[in-house]
């Protein structure tokens, strides 16, 4: 069995991923892609009132299980598009261990923070802050495949830079040059 193609959108709450996911599978027509979202993971979970201390081992528990789906069902040839927050380091090396990497297109989604700090307080529905706390975070690593600007350029036109870059997806791969310059081992 082939596995699937994954491509990993990766940036701030508000930077735009879950708008380029949705038509990134209204216009990839070589496939059928489906969208995993760390968000809908994290709806899954209980609401209830947890410590801290069970928040964050919930979390832990909740993206340590993301990252697994994503390789599960692209192992049996699901296409996907994944969008993620890599707001800490062990989040990445988790997702370059568990993931093939010569099957990853890693996209890097920015946005100013002036423009992501409008979006929180329009959508109302994010914690007040998160994208600056995040914004320095996600992208330390410094290494993608394709990088776009939801600032700059519409969900859709990012959309059809991915998939039209899609096809010319460079070996190696940034998960593959991640890997290597952090020493980390796949799964077998």
């Amino acid at each position: 069995m082939t596995p699937g193609r994954i491509i990993f959108l990766n940036g701030t709450s508000s930077s735009g991923k879950s708008s380029i996911a949705r038509e990134l599978l209204d216009i990839l027509d070589d496939g059928v892609f489906s969208h995993l979202s760390v968000d809908a993971f994290n709806s899954m979970r209980a609401q209830r009132e947890l410590s801290p201390r069970e928040f964050d081992a919930a979390l832990r528990r909740t993206r340590l299980g993301f990252h697994r789906s994503i390789a599960a069902m692209a192992g049996v040839g699901n296409d996907l598009v994944v969008d993620h927050v890599l707001s800490e380091p062990w989040r990445l090396a988790d997702c370059l261990a568990v993931l093939r990497p010569e099957d990853v297109l890693f996209v890097g989604v920015h946005c100013s923070l002036e423009e992501l700090e409008r979006r929180e307080r329009a959508r109302g529905d994010r914690e007040a802050g998160l994208a600056a706390q995040q914004y320095d975070l996600v992208h330390s690593h410094g290494d993608y495949d394709l990088e776009c600007d939801t600032g700059t350029a519409s969900p859709r036109d990012c959309a059809e830079h991915i998939r039209d870059f899609l096809p010319h997806r460079p070996t190696p791969t940034a998960f593959s040059r991640l890997r290597a310059r952090y020493s980390i081992e796949g799964q077998r």
